[in-house]
């Protein structure tokens, strides 16, 4: 099997990209939602810890902060990413909300978002797709990107898709500026920049609270 690298390099033409569900993903993910017309997100794949599939990255006034949502690990190394159901044993929407607030409540425009998000951290979630999807939704929604987004129906191989596939590429533990050729970190206001100089690929919230409408224009001075 080609590695996917390899795979997304060959085929950088292409107009489609597979991608993993993600939890409020970096800003190297939304960069690929901006560029590519079509996009499958998969949800035949099995869950594996983590990743973006249920964690994010924001710039906490110390530095990075990761926000994780809680999943039920019973039958999770079997379960595939649509089936994976949330803790809700754990208070994690409340902490990950009072997070957000901590960290961008003097951004330029969180008051500009801040009712859009709130929601999501007051339903309650069973299934961690669903959250994802209904969040990366809205997020689409703030950033008018003109993209189609579909779901998988099965497990697609590398080397049968015969599109750039990301599903592994885009990883927290990953250096997105050595993995990937066609990203580039563009520097752009946030909140604690002078205390810790500037913080590359966060969450796409980082970049919607600190540029508000010009964050399309940072994801697409992103794409090289």
């Amino acid at each position: 099997m080609k590695d996917f690298l390899h795979s997304y390099l060959e085929r950088e033409d292409t107009q489609v990209v597979y991608l993993s569900s993600a939890y409020l993903a970096p800003i190297q993910y939304y960069s690929k939602m901006l560029k590519y017309e079509q996009v499958y997100i998969e949800t035949a794949c099995h869950f594996v810890k983590q990743t973006y599939r249920n964690r994010c990255i924001i710039a906490g006034a110390n530095g990075p902060l990761t926000l994780s949502i809680p999943v039920d690990k019973q039958g999770v190394q079997k379960c595939n990413t649509k089936d994976i159901l949330i803790d809700i044993q754990t208070d994690w929407q409340r902490q990950h909300w009072r997070s957000i607030v901590s960290a961008y409540r003097t951004s330029p425009f969180f008051e500009f978002f801040e009712d859009d998000f709130r929601p999501f951290y007051e339903k309650k979630w069973k299934y961690l797709w669903d959250f994802n999807a209904s969040i990366q939704e809205l997020v689409l929604s703030l950033l008018t990107l003109p993209v189609s987004v579909n779901e998988t129906i099965s497990y697609a191989k590398t080397e049968e898709i015969g599109a750039s596939d990301l599903r592994e590429l885009i990883h927290p533990k990953k250096n997105a500026l050595l993995s990937d050729t066609h990203f580039k970190s563009v520097v752009y206001y946030q909140v604690f920049d002078q205390k810790l100089g500037f913080l590359p690929n966060l969450s796409i919230i980082d970049l919607l609270f600190n540029m508000g409408n010009e964050a399309r224009l940072v994801l697409k001075q992103s794409w090289q």
